[in-house]
């Protein structure tokens, strides 16, 4: 295996115009990129025999038709992540790749599905058979991730890119009719977008079925294995008729990939190519970040304050959007009251939310209507919201990868942001890595912050990230294991045990949750030290658990890798 290569990316552009065409997907101004923000990015590439990286699309083995299409966008150079995705990606090769949100990752994995699709497509090939039984669909690509905006996100921007190519693409999610979902599946489906849930329901249903795929891709691949998805997502790969790695390509992305996740996503992948993209914003001084110590009964206040101090007006003349986070959905609802009460116009979104209340709300929150957004971690990943002058981590979270996550609602597409969090004694597990981030980032780190750093561990049971990790992308198998002697302990989820205690914390999961009833008991692998404390019955949108009435689930297993 080769070593990782490192190389800085220049002379990148971002289409400014809209396309022109007929479809209403279209009509919207594109972002511009701050492309001498990604000048010196470092990016990590390993494997075996890694494509060269390109320089435009124009020079991409692309379908003739996309590449119409690209033009058409006025893309004319690709993104850091998109420069060397897609050579491995149209490779055929299996790809792990890391890159911070809003670096264009969806055409990174788009751009190779459509135009692979156009390049294999057999005359009079039909993805629809019809027989007395029903209808069944058989798709070319799977897309999955963890929410529903975030699928509609997807679909909305492959159907874009697949323009008048005759690629059909179809989204299936949860907390909206299956009925209507399933009667665009009956009109033909080459790339499928799904969440996890609601594509198990379809598949057992007899609707779908994965026996063609030639593409898997797992968008924030790192959040569906982490948070309770990988049972469903090994159900899917494993269980339903699924081509095995190395017959089908299967891609991951995500702008974290600690390394014990990457060793669990490696089970899905075959000679894969790790790629990692520096994170623009997260460890640079494009986003602005500032840890304030707020005690719980004056955060409203504080809040208040900061809202009354800054700049009203944003880019374009628009009103500054401000992206609010807590931790709990009771706690979304109180906050978007008091904050309404006291004259601010704000909204909230979070998992208990209709997808329709959802969509109304990022769709005001987007125009402008109500500047500020109220929301959990739903909000966190993959929405591509721009012009977020200002995260506020009202609540901080229970992780840095979150954190990271968070703050990367703002400084999107390389330009700048800013970031506060309201911290607390009881957030002393987050001092360590937030200055770690911080240093990293070149930001001012308070010193008190410092001498919470100094004194707490920040994998002390409570709730704390991956012990010992970079929390953005490093490929784990470049790294030499340390060597444990007398130790026999195993788990399916945490690998072999170095007799070190660990607690994974599973909060709020309804965030991530579609309309399909999963059992919380199977949603975590067996350990060899494992126990539930109390669980939510209604995490990932149904369950059963038998021991006990409504909360949190905490287990408890010896150790990680």
């Amino acid at each position: 295996m080769r070593g990782p290569l490192l190389v800085a990316n220049k002379h990148f552009f971002c289409p400014r115009a809209t396309w022109q065409g007929s479809c209403r997907l279209l009509n919207r101004p594109f972002r511009c990129f701050n492309f001498d923000a990604y000048e010196s990015v470092p990016v990590e590439v390993s494997g075996d025999e890694v494509p060269l990286p390109v320089e435009s699309f124009m020079e991409t083995d692309f379908h003739q038709v996309l590449k119409t299409n690209i033009e058409r966008c006025k893309y004319v150079k690709p993104t850091p992540i998109q420069r060397h995705a897609i050579p491995i990606a149209s490779a055929g090769r299996d790809l792990m790749a890391c890159a911070q949100t809003g670096s264009g990752k969806t055409a990174a994995f788009c751009f190779p599905i459509i135009s692979v699709i156009l390049k294999n497509r057999r005359p009079g090939f039909n993805s629809v058979v019809r027989d007395r039984g029903g209808t069944v669909s058989y798709p070319t690509a799977l897309i999955l991730s963890p929410t529903r905006e975030l699928s509609c996100q997807i679909h909305d921007e492959a159907k874009k890119f697949a323009h008048q190519t005759g690629v059909k693409v179809v989204v299936a999610y949860g907390g909206a009719a299956i009925t209507q979902q399933l009667r665009n599946l009956e009109k033909g489906v080459d790339i499928l977008v799904a969440t996890p849930g609601r594509l198990v329901d379809i598949i057992e249903r007899g609707r779908v079925s994965l026996t063609r795929i030639k593409i898997l891709a797992l968008d924030e691949a790192d959040r569906m294995l982490d948070m309770g998805f990988e049972q469903q997502i090994r159900k899917i790969v494993e269980q339903m008729d699924m081509p095995p790695p190395g017959v089908r390509q299967t891609m991951l992305f995500s702008a974290t990939f600690p390394d014990d996740i990457q060793k669990l996503a490696s089970d899905f992948l075959s000679n894969y190519i790790f790629l990692s993209v520096g994170r623009v914003g997260s460890s640079t001084e494009l986003i602005v970040q500032k840890v304030e110590y707020v005690e719980d009964n004056e955060k409203i206040n504080h809040l208040v304050d900061l809202l009354h101090g800054q700049n009203a007006r944003g880019a374009n003349g628009k009103p500054a959007l401000t992206l609010v986070f807590v931790e709990t959905k009771r706690g979304a609802d109180i906050l978007e009251s008091t904050l309404t009460r006291k004259g601010f116009r704000a909204i909230a979104i979070h998992g208990d939310k209709v997808q329709m209340e959802r969509e109304r709300a990022l769709r005001s929150f987007k125009k402008g209507a109500t500047p500020i957004m109220v929301a959990t971690d739903v909000a966190s990943r993959g929405l591509d919201i721009p012009h977020v002058a200002h995260v506020i981590n009202y609540d901080l979270p229970r992780n840095i990868d979150d954190y990271v996550h968070r703050i990367g609602r703002t400084g999107r597409a390389g330009k700048s942001g800013f970031a506060t969090g309201f911290f607390s004694y009881k957030n002393n597990h987050l001092a360590k890595p937030l200055v770690d981030l911080l240093q990293e980032a070149k930001q001012e780190i308070p010193s008190w912050l410092s001498q919470y750093a100094g004194e707490s561990s920040p994998y002390d049971g409570t709730g704390g990230s991956h012990p010992s990790q970079q929390y953005g992308g490093r490929d784990f198998r470049n790294v030499t294991e340390p060597e444990v002697e007398n130790y026999d302990n195993h788990s399916t989820t945490f690998g072999d045990s170095y007799n070190a205690d660990y607690t994974f914390d599973i909060k709020d999961s309804n965030e991530y949750a579609d309309s399909s009833s999963y059992e919380m008991a199977n949603s975590v692998p067996p350990a060899t030290s494992c126990h539930y404390t109390y669980a939510n019955t209604d995490l990932y949108g149904g369950g059963n658990v038998e021991d006990g009435p409504g909360g949190y689930a905490s287990i408890v297993a010896t150790g990680w890798d």
